[in-house]
């Protein structure tokens, strides 16, 4: 069997974060590494809490303005991030990305601005063979960079140190950007072997350059010989830490400082910033300071330490914590925000005396907060905290000013300052403000070293912080455990599709960061009402006056800005519909109901061409095949009849512009001015181009990102940097001023005020700089204030795709070959005047059917522009470039921006006609009687759908594409009602912020986005918050309610004791600094997909000491129904007393039953009733059903039950090895997993009541989870294993190699990067949306498998027929070396199967990885047609290939 690999959902949980100058010198920004992506956010200071309006310089009154993260960048790696820093290398003053990836490879990568992309500055690999010997565990390759940034260093395979020593950096006016990138920024690598020092350094801890030396000092802590708990009365005290000196131009590493004899369960290491420098070392019960030549000093934070360590330490007061799993970084050079294993936040502060070495350590609790994995400080006051088990936030802290203390008290007074206010913390923003608690920043730190201070001798003032939450990015990860469910808000309209629509519910996050995450793939439109109007092909929506209230000046209608809902209601309700028909066009007014207009100022005789809002709303404004008319109300105030000599196609608006298109491609434009007698009327203009091609498509955008701007006009330019300047500088620096280290900062401001030898790219394009990347929000408003400024981009049919500045039709920006869809869209200059250019022309040039330009996300800042062309969509996003020698044309280019938009319909062998209407959405009337062909946008923009906006992609496979704040392009497809024809927006009192389409039945369907999922997400999701650990989650498919199990845990304060049967709690004396461990206390609970809630008196509660190991939906047989069948929960409990006591479990049987619903509690009407209770003979460790009886594996015996008179009778048995952990079911088939011995495949033998062993896999394998993979009549066994592999079993009797059929042969294996622990399996779609036909034959029995991983992401495993399955093989083959992936890794290599020992087999690859396939989707129409050709196929048979996939997956 042959299967393809995809990841449907990227990961979400967040691993590494860095704040560094990705982007440029002025600019910083937060990398944040999700396991095999790396996201680039920026910190939006003026983004209102609800977004402002037109004005958008002013917040509007009463909202808090919160400072939210904007995503600007996103990379694919194929390869796992296992640690990430950064440095500045290349002299431009940006900081280049160190990451090290397993098992010993390093890349170091950089942003290209020329190319809005990353470049890999270099490559280093050590994964020689020698290097492996001895080495048993996985060990993390980990980067450390020097804080002078010398060099960096990583740790490979556990006892190697490898040295990358950096050039120093070049002088600033010699490193031209062109000759920097071809010098390397690094010396050769060399490699010290930590186990031939004269210290033994053996299993190496944690290591970090030390602050304040002459040559790079590496602090090493290691552990030489090994202590485990149990063993600490013979060895204690086991660590120790040796700092080496690396001097890199002898390649000599002296030893310069070392101690031994510290305790064993020390942690990590925190190198003390100067001027205080030395080290703190963390340890799980004490924190230690130590220094050269400076007595150590160690506190202890609860009393284990009284027993496990001798180390002398003093008491800690007041403080009862841990810092096990704890995460810190340093705010100040003495002050550290600590997060522990619990989600607490403490403030640390050193107390420093007058020699300066650290005699005490004050914690301050600040914040309880989200389990963290990675802390990251970015600008002055703000704290990132990245997670994989919660969401990671954005957190703003302020100071809160304490009374001074005297000098021996560490105990934190009472805060008698107030919190400063926000605005004049902002303002101020030189470090010494920040740190207003200390003096040491303010005077020269030398000084203060010889003299002291009256004041720090009376006592370090102590300070106490609030911390906020500004914003937060979600996780669904870990997802343990996953199930498919009904969703509850199904509209009927959809009841009795063929294919039945699902969601995932799966359990994610760990102790208060628990929840549930309900996904959905799709969208499915709630629908309000249908209306059947057949005939009509497109449609708008107009806002019109209603009961005469004027429009106030300044609320727009075609910027995405949304108003308060007051008095705007009525102002932004759409008035009139109206629906074009080959022969006239119907006028319905759309108020609490429709009703069709006979007499109005709109025509009706011919079809529309265009309907659209003019003058902010006051007019409305019409165009038909042969003029235009402006109306206000229903009164028409204008009719201009034209004659371009063909009948107008198209129309583009942007208020007060609006061009007109005729079918010849003659252009007009017309704009709406003040006219003396009238008010305002339409002037008309005929523009003068100097091509002559055909115009296919144009669009006018209205740019209020400040990006669109030729310098000519503003001749503002440098003179707006020199006022940045000195607001923006200290940012770049902030690390080291705020550690009150002196840094000379001459040369760089003097680079930033008079321009930087870089080619020109941040001194003279401000004004197109500034907003889109901007980090002061003073700057923005600079920026923002600005006029917007009008544009009109047009495709011709040579190729060229031109963008015009309006109301003066200059051009501005130039494009040849267009539609070959390169990756960059950069500007070439003028284009000669002649009008025929054969030359010129690409001989595959495809055709453009249309394009759009438009302004996205936070105040519209973000220009993207979009493309159809033939069956493809390209989405372009405009970034800063300064490349154009003219003046006159645009500083900017655009990068194609990858999605997953599949939109090729699969054309019919039979029918040829079918390609010329595949624009035209395959409807039956798109082409009228002399065979012209109808243009339809398909493409629609929208703002304020349910508070969304973005674009909506009709046809035969529609998408929803958003962009929020949040700075994401979101595409979701929307296949439930199959093809659309057309669509618009649609505010009305009965649908709110809804929306209105045609589907190709005809049926107009008025319908409201629902607004329970948040569609800000890969998927549309819904995290339902549960404030405990859930384990496992069921469908009960009857009453259509989910059960959950939960944990929480709970101190344990007792030991049980069994005297006979009787169980005994002996409590155990312990004293109040001793911290207890914890015991997880389960339960199981129903909840309603209708609300999410719990639902009330469903909870059942477990024993103490008692461990939910399994909770599955089962259907046993049954004597009551019609079917013989009936659907139970089963739970297996596994009791846990210690080691010396037999462990036993429970087997519970549940029926979900419908009573009688308490009166105000509508929930109520399901209970769980407790059919089956009993104790069994062992641990019970997991159940499943087969053919309507139970199958339970109690200690090392698999039982199969029958269930009758609500008892458990016993039907067959078979013995297994040590521990299984997961069974599943086909028919009479069971695939059981066990920990560490692989798989077993089953058979019930119904005529002799067996259970018997089919067939085994011999080898060892950590099993993670296990399902069926069905295709047609094969069947194989997936398998998840610990090393993240994907691997397909087959049952071959036939095969030499099976001996017989008692061994599986592996026939695929795949490694995927993360864990699995979950898998459902789902049949393929059998409707395609655009066609309605269901698909037979084998597809129909085709199984996709569906897996949640503990990263947060979803994969798919679907089967493939060979054909299939070697044509993309090949392809991917010449993907793997024929296309550029970044950071050099390989994707053949990530995919490689990891086993931990040494197989004699090869690995079989034949799982095709989809990830590097759907990269083919973006390539340019060059590289598709090389790689077709290489492979001796077509681009069109690839593109049906991966559009079945997409096709048949497309789920929930």
């Amino acid at each position: 069997m042959y299967a393809l690999y995809k990841q449907v959902h990227p990961p979400t949980a967040v691993e590494h974060c860095v704040y560094c100058n990705f982007f440029s010198r002025d600019e910083r920004s937060l990398v944040v590494a999700k396991t095999s992506e790396l996201l680039v956010y920026r910190l939006i200071k003026d983004a209102a809490a609800k977004p402002a309006k037109k004005g958008g310089d002013k917040p509007t009154d009463g909202k808090i303005k919160k400072e939210k993260l904007e995503q600007v960048g996103s990379f694919r790696l194929f390869g796992n991030v296992m640690s990430l820093q950064i440095a500045p290398l290349s002299g431009t003053g940006r900081d280049a990305l160190l990451m090290s990836f397993q098992e010993a490879k390093i890349s170091i990568v950089e942003y290209d601005p020329g190319t809005h992309d990353l470049k890999t500055l270099s490559m280093h690999y050590f994964e020689q063979e020698e290097l492996k010997l001895y080495t048993v565990n996985n060990h993390i390759p980990v980067v450390q960079v020097d804080p002078e940034n010398r060099c960096a260093v990583m740790l490979v395979y556990g006892s190697r140190l490898v040295v990358l020593p950096f050039k120093r950096e070049v002088s600033i006016d010699e490193s031209d950007s062109l000759f920097s990138s071809s010098r390397s920024a690094l010396m050769p690598s060399y490699m010290i072997n930590l186990t031939e020092m004269d210290e033994k350094i053996m299993n190496v801890i944690d290591f970090k350059f030390l602050h304040g030396y002459y040559e790079p000092t590496l602090l090493i802590l290691y552990e030489p010989l090994r202590t485990w708990p149990g063993r600490i009365a013979v060895r204690h005290d086991t660590c120790a830490i040796v700092a080496l000196s690396l001097n890199m131009a002898q390649k000599v590493h002296p030893i310069i400082w070392s101690q031994s004899n510290l305790p064993y369960d020390c942690t990590q290491v925190m190198p003390v910033p100067k001027p205080i420098g030395g080290v703190l070392i963390m340890a799980v019960n004490s924190l230690l300071y130590l220094n050269q030549s400076v007595p150590p000093f160690g506190v202890s934070l609860n009393s284990i330490t009284d027993r496990s360590t001798s180390f002398p330490m003093k008491v800690q007061e007041g403080v009862k914590l841990s810092l096990d799993c704890s995460h810190a970084i340093f705010i100040s050079y003495d002050r550290l925000v600590v997060s522990l294993k619990g989600g607490e936040i403490y403030v640390l502060t050193l107390l420093v005396d007058g020699m300066r070495s650290v005699r005490g350590f004050h914690f301050d609790k600040a914040a309880a907060s989200v389990l963290t994995t990675c802390l990251c400080l970015m600008e002055e006051g703000f704290l990132f905290l990245g997670s994989r088990l919660g969401n990671s936030l954005l957190l703003k802290y302020t100071e809160k000013m304490n009374d001074k203390l005297s000098d021996g008290t560490n105990t934190a007074s009472k805060p008698i300052g107030e919190e400063w206010p926000a605005s004049k913390r902002r303002r101020g923003e030189d470090a010494s403000d920040w740190m207003a608690s200390d003096v040491t920043l303010v005077e020269d730190p030398d000084e203060l070293e010889v003299y002291g201070k009256e004041e720090k001798k009376s006592g370090t003032q102590l300070t106490s912080y609030s911390f906020e939450v500004c914003d937060s990015l979600l996780n669904i990860g870990p997802c343990s455990n996953m199930v498919m469910g009904e969703p509850a808000f199904l509209s009927e309209e959809f009841q009795n599709n063929l294919d039945p629509d699902l969601e995932l519910v799966t359990c994610s996050g760990y102790g208060k960061n628990g929840a549930l995450s309900v996904l959905e793939r799709t969208v499915r439109p709630q629908v309000v009402t249908t209306f059947e109007l057949p005939g009509c092909y497109d449609m708008w929506t107009v806002v019109g006056k209603i009961d005469n209230v004027m429009k106030p000046p300044g609320v727009g209608d075609e910027d995405a800005e949304k108003e308060p809902p007051k008095e705007s209601e009525q102002l932004t309700s759409h008035a009139f519909l109206l629906l074009s028909r080959d022969d006239s066009t119907m006028i319905l007014q759309t108020g609490k109901e429709i009703t069709e207009l006979d007499h109005s100022g709109y025509s009706t005789q011919g079809p529309t061409v265009f309907a659209g809002n003019l003058g902010n709303n006051k007019y409305a404004i019409q165009v038909t095949n042969m003029g235009v008319r402006l109306l206000e109300g229903v009164n028409q105030q204008q009719h201009i009849p034209l004659d371009l000599g063909a009948p107008i196609t198209q129309c583009s608006l942007a208020d007060p512009y609006v061009i007109l298109m005729s079918e010849k491609g003659d252009v007009m434009l017309l704009t709406l001015k003040k006219s003396d007698q009238h008010g305002e009327r339409l002037a008309i203009t005929r523009p003068q181009m100097l091509q002559k091609s055909k115009i296919l498509a144009l669009s006018t955008y209205k740019d209020t990102s400040g990006m669109f701007a030729a310098t000519s006009k503003k001749p503002t330019g440098p003179q707006k940097q020199v006022d940045i300047t000195p607001e923006k500088e200290p940012r770049p620096s902030t690390s080291s001023k705020m550690y009150g280290v002196d840094v000379d900062n001459i040369d760089e401001e003097d680079e930033m005020l008079y321009g930087s030898s870089e080619p020109a790219v941040l001194a003279s394009n401000v004004p197109s700089d500034t907003s889109p990347k901007s980090g002061s929000s003073k700057e923005a408003d600079k920026t923002m204030s600005k006029e917007p400024t009008y544009w009109c981009t047009v495709c011709r049919e040579n190729g060229l795709l031109e963008i015009y500045s309006l109301p003066d039709f200059n051009l501005a920006f130039v494009v040849r070959n267009f539609p070959m869809a390169q990756k960059v869209l950069v500007d070439s200059g003028h284009v000669q005047k002649t009008s025929d250019q054969p030359h010129q022309q690409h001989e595959m040039l495809p055709t453009v059917k249309e394009v759009l330009l438009l302004g996205l996300g936070n105040k519209n800042s973000r220009p993207f522009l979009m493309a159809i062309v033939e069956d493809d969509l390209l989405i372009y996003e405009a970034f800063p470039a300064h490349s154009t020698k003219d003046d006159s044309h645009l500083k900017i280019r655009f990068k194609k921006v990858s999605h997953n938009i599949l939109m090729k319909v699969k054309k019919g062998k039979s029918k040829k006609q079918s390609k010329t209407s595949s624009n035209l959405t395959l409807l039956g009337d798109t082409e009228d009687e002399q065979g012209k062909k109808k243009y339809i946008n398909r493409m629609r923009y929208f703002q304020d759908i349910s508070s969304y906006s973005g674009v909506f992609i009709s046809g035969p496979y529609p998408y929803w594409v958003f962009l929020t704040n949040k700075g994401v392009l979101r595409a979701h497809p929307m296949p439930i009602d199959g093809a659309v024809t057309c669509f618009a927006p649609f505010n009305n009192v009965n649908c709110p912020k809804g929306f209105l389409y045609f589907n190709k039945q005809g049926e107009l369907r008025i319908c409201v986005l629902p607004t329970h999922l948040s569609y800000d997400s890969p998927w549309p999701v819904r995290k339902v918050p549960l404030r405990c650990t859930p384990h496992f989650v069921s469908y009960h498919v009857e009453t259509k309610t989910y059960s959950v199990v939960t944990s929480t845990l709970t101190a344990m304060t007792s030991i049980p004791r069994f005297n006979g049967e009787e169980k005994e709690e002996e409590e155990i004396e312990r004293d109040e600094r001793f911290i207890h461990s914890n015991k997880e206390q389960f339960s199981i609970q129903l909840f309603s997909p209708l609300s999410w809630e719990p639902i009330p008196n469903t909870k059942i509660d477990y024993e103490e000491y008692e461990h939910v190991t399994c909770l599955k939906s089962v259907n046993l047989l049954c004597e009551s129904t019609v079917t013989g069948r009936k659907g139970y929960l089963a739970i297996a409990t596994t009791s846990l007393y210690g080691e010396d006591i037999q462990t036993k479990g429970r087997i519970c049987i549940y029926d979900v039953i419908e009573v009688v619903p308490e009166p105000g509690q509508p929930l109520t009407k399901n209970n769980i009733k407790v059919l089956y209770d009993k104790e069994q003979k062992g641990p019970v460790s997991c159940l499943c059903d087969v053919m309507g009886y139970l199958l339970s594996c109690v200690g090392q015996k698999i039982y199969l039950w029958t269930f009758k008179d609500n008892d458990l009778i016993g039907l067959a048995f078979v013995d297994t090895q040590i521990y299984i952990h997961n069974a599943v079911s086909i028919k009479n088939f069971v695939l059981v997993s066990d920990i560490s011995k692989s798989v077993y495949l089953l058979q019930y033998q119904v005529q002799d009541r067996t259970l018997a062993l089919v067939s085994r896999d011999p080898k060892p394998l950590e099993v993670y989870s296990c399902e069926f993979m069905v295709d047609d009549k094969m069947m194989a066994f997936l398998v998840s294993d610990a090393d993240k592999n994907l691997i397909l079993y087959h049952y071959y009797p036939n095969a030499r190699e099976s001996f017989g059929g008692t061994r599986l042969l592996r026939r695929a294996d795949m490694n995927i990067g993360a864990h699995v622990n979950t898998f459902v399996r789902v049949r393929c779609k059998l409707t395609d949306p655009a066609t309605d036909k269901p698909s037979g034959g084998p597809v129909e029995r085709r199984h996709a498998v569906f897996m949640a991983t503990l990263d947060g992401g979803l994969g798919l495993l679907l089967p493939m027929t060979e054909k299939i399955y070697r044509r993309l093989f090949m392809l991917q083959n010449g993907m793997t070396s024929n296309t550029p992936h970044v950071g050099g890794l390989n994707p053949r290599a990530y995919r490689q199967i990891v086993s931990p020992q040494r197989a004699l087999s090869n690995p079989h690859k034949n799982i095709l990885d989809g990830d590097l396939l759907w990269k083919f989707t973006h390539l340019g129409v060059v590289e598709k047609n090389e790689l077709a050709k290489k492979i001796g196929t077509t681009v069109e048979q690839i593109m049906d290939d991966l559009m079945d996939v997409e096709r048949l997956t497309m789920h929930f």
